[in-house]
């Protein structure tokens, strides 16, 4: 235990160095390439506990480019966390004499050793098991003795007790949920090669292009010999043994290169998803109100095409090259000579110019395809009311032009592609072999060169093939790109993050007290001067001049007709739009001094019911979607309270899963009044400082309605209420 101490005391790094730790951990890690020279943490972050530390933390790691993830594992799981992380910032418990906090910079895991980055920037290997102690201590000091007096008791001979002592812990505290500390990664919006590099995402590309050459090579290998034998007129038993010998080489070859074909498979595509679903969050509002539910659909679906086409057509293309490029080296060899070589370049040329035309019907293809899947999604989604409502003299109104352009330009793509797989491939045999006949009949050159010739002009015909079918789905690939690419592009944009050194208010909203203090010193909560916005760069403005401060403690309402801008300030004032002028000022500080996401969890809004969503998944990530994910039993807790209270104890009851019960259109379907207040408890548990509720009690009848008023105005400490008059 004394080893395990010094071994502790070695490689801590204290709370005041936690900015020098992150820095230095990405860089040996690899993350990043320059230090970026991270301020230390304030005393008033460290005093503020975990909360504040991990806000520290993470706001630290995106000034590197990166992202710190919280990370916990059960007690029993807890080495196989260690094994596994890696770069990972782990928090020691608070030590008794009440030093701390302390942290560990795990570079890098293994079943057997793991490394760590000590305070003198040296590495130290040490056994999993001595942080896992570490981790675990106060959990199993809470039932060591206890467990040590029962070995004792039942006469455990000295040399098993160790081992009993675990299991029994492991039995006892297993389901126990520990907080580890934070995993360091790359923001998926981070450049690509940073992203490949740090994923080995490199080393199958680099695999599977040097294994397929080795596989042509050992292919024209085999046929050297094979057909040395023929034209000797008998087979030499060494030779026919080298044969035998090259054809089985290729079997191995060939599963290191779909191997790696599947590694890449799976290393660039996790990648890719995650940038969309990061570049997703990142759209502006304006970028996306426009478009409908079939749009949505076919970004989908289109995404899903680029990450297949991508890696199996794209690779074809690719890998076809290496055969075209042997060939031509193989017919410069032959009775051809170099004029064969030129043939063939020359015929990939003309291959090329086909491969274009192809594009561009197939993009116009692809644009009225995608039209026509909009169409019959939103025609789905509004079945019922174009049932009720639409004359059904009109259901196939414009329907039969769409489908006669769709028709014309499918006939347009299949024409072009009859001319690559068959005009290509089979036009290529025509020519190659003329290239042999003409030197043939010219002259008498000898049948090893005239083998050489016909293994080149097949070798070149089914590169032609694979150029052909692997340029089909790059093209395909580029048509999709067209939808994937905005989503893929806005995960790289810069993100507006909190000042290092700046440190935020604490959220007066958990702790009324404070709502006296700064009543009294006349601090406004938020603070709106000359706003303006426009929904486009020149259009007319929505907003005009507006000025507004709101104090803490206030309840406003904010009425006015349709149309006349309520929502549009709403967004402006929770930070979901951003406005063409004026300033807005939370607690003081502006949005570039805050942060984008700090302002967000400050000043939280539901938005009108066309607007919010109920996701396919549990009322409990329904509820606590805005708040911390997997929750905690307190968690739970509150969101059953503030159910109860807006009256949506009698669902929760019926519910056969309760909390975990799924909802949306595949789940539970909940009705408009139910979800209105399920929306109003997703906002309050964000326990914000601002609330603002944008015609969330519209759908409520008067007995829910004052139910829901009572609770919002018993939990929201300032609140602005949007309605109509």
């Amino acid at each position: 235990m004394a080893q395990k101490n010094i071994q502790l005391n070695d490689i801590a790094w204290p709370a005041s160095r936690l900015g020098e730790l992150i820095e230095n951990l990405a860089q040996k890690a690899g993350l990043i390439t320059r230090p970026a020279r991270l301020s230390q943490p304030p005393e008033s972050i460290l005093e503020g506990g975990k909360p504040s530390i991990n806000a520290w933390i993470d706001n630290a790691a995106s000034h590197l480019g990166l992202e710190a993830e919280t990370t916990s594992a059960l007690y029993a799981d807890i080495e196989l966390l260690l094994s596994a992380a890696g770069p990972a910032i782990l928090e020691l418990p608070p030590q008794p004499e009440g030093r701390g906090p302390y942290f560990i910079a795990l570079l890098k895991g293994s079943s057997r050793r793991i490394s760590i980055l000590r305070p003198d920037l040296k590495l130290r290997r040490l056994r999993p098991e001595v942080i896992r102690a570490a981790l675990c201590s106060p959990y199993e000091a809470q039932v060591g003795e206890t467990v040590d007096q029962i070995l004792l008791d039942a006469q455990v001979p000295v040399e098993r007790r160790h081992r009993a002592r675990r299991a029994i812990l492991r039995e006892q505290l297993g389901p126990i949920r520990i907080e580890a500390g934070w995993l360091l990664r790359l923001s998926p919006g981070a450049g690509l090669h940073n992203q490949f590099r740090h994923a080995g995402v490199y080393r199958p590309v680099y695999i599977l292009l040097g294994m397929y050459f080795i596989q042509q090579l050992l292919t024209i290998a085999s046929w050297y010999v094979i057909g040395r034998g023929v034209f000797q007129g008998h087979f030499d038993l060494g030779w026919l043994f080298a044969w035998a010998i090259l054809l089985f080489s290729i079997i191995p070859v060939q599963i290191i290169v779909s191997d790696a074909q599947s590694e890449l498979s799976m290393g660039a595509g996790a990648l890719f998803k995650q940038r969309l679903i990061h570049g997703t969050l990142k759209l502006e509002p304006e970028e996306i109100r426009h478009q409908g539910m079939g749009q949505y659909l076919g970004r989908v679906m289109e995404s899903e095409a680029v990450e297949l086409l991508a890696l199996s057509g794209g690779f074809t293309a690719v890998l076809s090259f290496i055969e075209l490029a042997l060939a031509m080296f193989i017919l410069s060899k032959g009775v051809g000579g170099s004029a064969h070589a030129l043939i063939l370049g020359v015929w990939v040329l003309v291959t090329l110019v086909i491969l274009w035309r192809y594009y561009r019907t197939s993009r116009d293809w692809a644009e009225i395809y995608r039209e026509m899947t909009n169409d019959l999604v939103e025609r789905m989604v509004g079945h019922r009311t174009r049932l009720i409502q639409e004359d059904p003299l009109h259901w196939h109104d414009e329907e039969d032009q769409g489908l006669e352009r769709y028709l014309r330009l499918s006939e347009n793509m299949d024409r072009i592609g009859i001319q690559l797989n068959a005009v290509i491939f089979r036009g290529w045999l025509l020519v190659g072999m003329l290239g042999v006949i003409v030197p043939f009949v010219g002259g008498s050159p000898s049948p090893t060169m005239l083998a050489i010739s016909l293994g080149g002009v097949l070798l070149a015909s089914q590169a032609l093939n694979k150029l052909a079918s692997g340029a089909q789905s790059l093209v395909s690939l580029l048509n999709a790109w067209q939808q994937v690419g905005p989503l893929f592009h806005a995960a790289a944009r810069p993100e507006e993050k909190s000042a290092l050194g700046f440190v935020p208010p604490s959220k007066w909203a958990q702790q009324p007290e404070q709502i006296v203090s700064r009543s009294a010193n006349n601090q406004p909560l938020l603070l709106v001067r000359d706003v303006d916005f426009r929904y486009r760069a020149y259009g007319r403005p929505v907003l005009e001049e507006i000025s507004l401060q709101i104090n803490p403690g206030d309840r406003l309402l904010l009425e006015g007709p349709s149309g006349g801008g309520k929502s549009t300030l709403a967004s402006v004032l929770s930070g979901l739009r951003k406005p063409a002028s004026g300033s807005l000022l939370l607690w003081g500080f502006d949005r570039q001094i805050l942060g984008s996401d700090e302002w967000r969890r400050r000043v939280v809004m539901a938005p009108q019911f066309q607007e919010n969503y109920v996701f396919s998944e549990t009322l409990a990530f329904n509820l606590l979607l805005g708040r911390r994910w997997p929750p905690e039993p307190e968690d739970l807790e509150e969101a059953e309270i503030i159910c109860r209270e807006l009256g949506l104890g009698e669902v929760i009851d019926r519910m056969p899963s309760g909390f975990q019960q799924m909802l949306g259109e595949s789940g539970w379907q909940l009705s408009h009044g139910e979800r209105s207040r399920l929306f109003i408890a997703r906002t309050l548990l964000q326990r914000a400082d601002l609330i603002i509720l944008d015609e969330s009690f519209g759908a409520l009848d008067p007995e829910n309605l004052s139910r829901a008023l009572n609770c919002v105005l018993q939990r929201a400490l300032t609140l602005v209420v949007i309605a109509h008059p």
